[in-house]
């Protein structure tokens, strides 16, 4: 009939010789990211005691077991004979063995570096390992500095409630941030919520032996200066000063909380105590033994070194997922407010009893339906044309089909329809070529397996009333919405896609004109060249293309057209790659608008970003939400995260409630909308990841052609403002 469109590469109609079998290998790599984010949150809440922490405190019990030297000794507890009795030790006169719980802190620990340096003194400090693993330069500094480090457990337990493999287990982790952070092992133990020697009860001694056994000194102090407390400096000084001349070892603090009056304390109590010939210093140096530190090797350093490593880069990573999170929360928000707001505003205009876009349009029009292997499908798509109420001639281009589908056409021999055949070239070969067959000035474009409703043309052309018009978007609706996934399609046809044009409409920054119903006035056409082959995404790029040539595009709400989404994950993750990764191509292409002026210029700097942080960056953030939302399920605040989690999903159901309503939908379908929020969300991520990761690859996407069964029919009943239901018939 016509002479055949030349061949193009990477064309929609197009199928790939080969099909691809390893599909669930392109969720392998997403998949393996969410679980790394999953992992880096599980890490950070294991080193700020969310997972794992136990806060229990034991309370005071009978001290019938514990041997009174025990109990009338030192703070020093020698345990680590197999054989012999537990040692007590003192500090020997005149000598103050300074203390510091809790740390380090990247606040206060530093100061009380600068000021044990200041005035020459050594002390001991007994980090928690999560501490130790969050800030191991601080823990490297006190061992550079002449301090002593010992252990204080990792996340801070009563291990008198603790079983000794918990034990074992805090011992090691604390022992593996030490080596990990300044590359030492530690024999110096000190136990959570401890006081002083006499304290020691019938709970906390079997503890201290099983310590013992495991080769560490348990530490207590005699003196407890209470600055945890805050009462004062003065108080401070005074709790933390000895009597007589007497050797101490003073309990302080340099993590937990504001440590300014400790600080202010050191200042006062360092020098004054040096004045009456005391000396500061570490333990095992006034106790005259050999330095409590040993250095880590082997395994045991690498190991301990990774650790560290991890936690970094676990903090740097959930700082950024914090981020990220909060701005995909303002994305969401902000852009449900603006759907809402919009959406109202172009339902009011356009609903308005007088409303008119300008003088009627009576003339005919051209429709253009490109077609490759729709045999299913085409006979459906074209005798609704044949219902229209709105003079039209169908074009079909067969784009080089190989089911029959021309030769069905040709059969019907239907009036005003004419059917040009090319080889397989492509979907905008094929429009382009239909649109050099086209006899009239409008120009209506839909795909083969789409049914319009009577009124659908009319409805789509009168827009062109404005001579400003260029183009026209129709509202497409999911046809096969009966499955689960095609009922998730048709939430996100009616608010993701529909209410979403709404909006645009109103800001005048409309980017893509759907292929399922579109109408074009041929002029803004012409003047941009026509469909370019440029993209993936046709309908998407001669958009743009019309916004930068100054035409407005808008939204016709009553222009309805039916279409057969995809009935499977496969099928659907096809199509939806090849939308986002041709609008990343159009987004790119039309990158130039940003800095133009005019209808192109406001185009660039309104519409450009919208569809960059609504289509291509949100998406790729949302599952934040329910990564987050996993984590505070498993480890807490389990309450408060799911609150907030069903705070997003009532936004979202208000915003689907209100689409449905502008469409004149039936709410029923929005009970699955949970399920799509958690499962859908996470496909279209997936996608997203796909589409970005060939993008910065370079890497060239074929079209996979979407199978069709055929379902989508005419709807039926009389034509009028609401939707009809969609009919099925057998495939045969």
């Amino acid at each position: 009939m016509t002479q055949p469109a030349p061949r193009v590469r990477n064309n929609r109609h197009k199928q790939p010789k080969k099909p691809r079998r390893a599909f669930p290998m392109r969720f392998l790599l997403p998949s393996l990211l969410l679980v790394a984010l999953l992992a880096m949150l599980v890490l950070r809440g294991y080193v700020h005691s969310e997972i794992l922490a136990d806060h229990r405190i034991q309370a005071p019990a009978s001290t019938s077991q514990v041997p009174d030297e025990i109990l009338d000794g030192g703070p020093v507890i020698d345990a680590r004979s197999p054989t012999g009795p537990a040692q007590s030790l003192r500090v020997p006169d005149h000598r103050i063995v300074l203390t510091f719980d809790d740390g380090p802190d990247p606040v206060w620990t530093p100061r009380v570096l600068d000021k044990l340096k200041e005035y020459d003194a050594h002390g001991v400090f007994f980090v928690t390992g999560t501490m130790a693993s969050r800030y191991p330069e601080i823990v490297a500094r006190m061992v550079a500095e002449g301090h002593e480090v010992g252990l204080h457990t990792f996340n801070h337990p009563d291990l008198s409630y603790q079983s000794t493999s918990r034990i074992d287990w805090e011992l090691a982790e604390n022992q593996l941030a030490l080596a990990g952070a300044a590359g030492i092992r530690t024999s110096l133990f000190r136990p959570p919520y401890s006081s002083f020697a006499d304290a020691m009860d019938n709970k906390s001694w079997p503890v201290t032996q099983y310590i013992g056994s495991r080769g560490y000194l348990t530490v207590v102090n005699d003196r407890d200066s209470e600055d945890w407390k805050r009462p004062g400096v003065r108080t401070i000084i005074e709790n933390a000063t000895p009597h007589d001349g007497e050797g101490a070892i003073v309990l302080m603090h340099d993590s937990g909380g504001d440590r300014s009056q400790t600080l202010a304390a050191l200042d006062r109590f360092l020098p004054d105590m040096r004045a009456e010939g005391y000396e500061f210093t570490h333990l095992t140096g006034a106790l005259g033994t050999s330095s409590a530190h040993t250095p880590a090797a082997g395994f045991a350093l690498w190991q301990g070194k990774a650790f560290v490593t991890a936690v970094g880069v676990s903090e740097e990573v959930t700082g950024v997922l914090v981020v990220g999170l909060a701005v995909i929360g303002v994305l969401v928000i902000s852009r449900f407010g603006l759907m809402l707001l919009l959406s109202f505003l172009h339902a009011r205009k356009v609903r308005r009893k007088n409303f008119r876009w300008g003088d009627p349009v009576a003339r005919p029009v051209s429709v253009l339906v490109p077609a490759y292997n729709e045999r299913k499908c085409i006979e459906a798509t074209v005798r609704s044309l044949m219902a229209s109420d709105h003079p039209i001639e169908i074009i079909v281009i067969d784009d080089g089909s190989t089911d029959g589908t021309a030769d069905l056409v040709e059969a019907m021999r239907l009036p005003r329809v004419r059917v040009v055949r090319q080889r397989n070239a492509g979907k905008p070969a094929a429009l382009n070529n239909g649109i050099a067959h086209a006899r009239y000035d409008i120009v209506v474009m839909m795909d083969g397996d789409t049914v319009f409703e009577p009124t659908t043309i009319r409805e789509l052309v009168q827009p062109f009333g404005d001579p400003k018009v260029g183009a026209v978007a129709g509202n497409a609706k999911v046809g096969n919405r009966d499955s689960l996934i095609g009922a998730w399609q048709h939430i996100e046809y009616v608010m993701g896609f529909n209410l979403d044009r709404r909006m645009y409409d109103v800001l005048r920054c409309m980017p893509t004109i759907p292929g399922a119903v579109g109408a074009f006035r041929r002029e803004a056409l012409d003047r941009v060249g026509g469909m370019s082959e440029d993209t993936l995404a046709e309908d998407t790029d001669i958009t743009m293309a019309l916004h930068r040539d100054g035409w407005h595009v808008v939204y016709a709400e009553n222009a309805r057209a039916w279409t057969e989404a995809p009935e499977s994950v496969q099928q659907l993750w096809s199509q939806r790659y090849r939308w986002s990764y041709g609008t990343m191509q159009a987004i790119w292409k039309h990158r130039h608008a940003v800095l133009e002026r005019g209808h192109s210029g406001r185009f660039g700097r309104v519409g450009l970003p919208f569809v960059s942080l609504f289509m291509v960056v949100a998406p790729l953030l949302a599952p934040l939400i329910d990564v987050f939302l996993l984590y505070g399920l498993l480890f807490g605040p389990t309450g408060k995260t799911v609150a907030a989690w069903f705070g997003v999903l009532m936004v979202q159901a208000v915003c689907a409630a209100y689409a449905f309503r502008l469409d004149r939908e039936k709410m029923v379908h929005l009970i699955s909308l949970p399920l799509q929020q958690i499962l859908y969300r996470q496909l279209m991520y997936v996608v997203l990841l796909q589409s970005w990761i060939t993008a910065l690859t370079g890497g060239r996407l074929r079209w996979q052609k979407l199978r069709r069964t055929g379902v989508v029919d005419t709807p039926g009943g009389a034509p009028g403002p609401r939707p009809t239901a969609t009919h099925r018939r057998p495939v045969g």
